[in-house]
């Protein structure tokens, strides 16, 4: 039975501030189908179209790459496949800066390419490759421990954080493989730019930042909140990375 417009118009409009106002259409209507509604991705834009309802949209962010080219060069092993038929076989990375009204605060992240999933968001003062290790470190933990990760593909830009003698030694105690794109093409790393943008222009762009510690906390509460639980990607089957293995698991195990 269709359920009348203005009630239809409440669940819309409930669904969007519930995605914090950055779901459009296609990700509203599938969280609509998720809590019983049957209704046409054209019925939930119609809808918004009413209300007035727009989603955020994102833009594109400035990097902090500095090569070091004295430092070790590594291959590109993913040559723009940003795709993964398995957990633990590539991830990508990155880091980017946080501005308040305090200084700067940095994030280094590692994000796993089958399901979109973020292991690691490791944050501090300063962009430095103890930063991105530790990353890594959140990234090995997540996934239960080195034996679960040994041989995976970590690709990320070929600034100086990621040639750093400490970061190549951890990764090759490990058994990571390193992969580095070209210098200045952001496309040789383009899942890893996408999260960034989104997380400028989803959170970044709404809030002026007063302390380091309130940036910290609005930051992990997106990544680990928000993106890794609730934020639907087309790569994962337009579910969450959370849903998305959680999903797979179920599957495998039938």
């Amino acid at each position: 039975m269709t359920r009348p417009r203005a009630q239809l118009d409440t669940a819309v409009a409930a669904a969007f501030d519930d995605a914090q106002r950055l779901h459009g259409s296609p990700r509203l209507h599938a969280d609509l189908r998720e809590a019983g509604w049957r209704v046409s991705e054209k019925t939930v834009a119609d809808s918004m179209r009413r209300q007035g309802l727009v989603a955020r949209r994102i833009r594109r962010r400035n990097g902090l790459t500095r090569q070091d080219r004295t430092a070790p060069k590594f291959p590109d092993l993913l040559r723009r496949d940003f795709t993964a038929a398995e957990p633990n076989r590539r991830w990508v990375g990155d880091m980017t800066e946080i501005p308040t009204a305090a200084g700067k605060l940095y994030l280094a992240t590692v994000i796993d390419l089958y399901s979109r999933r973020l292991l690691g968001a490791a944050t501090g003062l300063h962009p430095n490759a103890e930063l991105a290790c530790e990353a890594i470190r959140m990234a090995v933990a997540a996934r239960g421990g080195a034996d679960q990760i040994r041989g995976v593909i970590f690709h990320t830009d070929r600034g100086s954080t990621y040639t750093a003698a400490a970061f190549t030694a951890l990764c090759r105690r490990l058994e990571i493989r390193q992969s580095m794109g070209r210098v200045g093409s952001c496309f040789d790393n383009a899942a890893a730019e996408a999260f960034f943008s989104s997380l400028e222009w989803e959170v970044l762009s709404r809030n002026d930042f007063d302390t380091i510690s309130s940036a910290r906390a609005a930051v992990i509460d997106w990544c680990y909140g928000f993106y890794n639980h609730r934020r639907r990607h087309s790569a994962a089957g337009g579910l969450s990375p959370i849903n998305y293995e959680n999903v797979a698991l179920t599957r495998d195990a039938a």
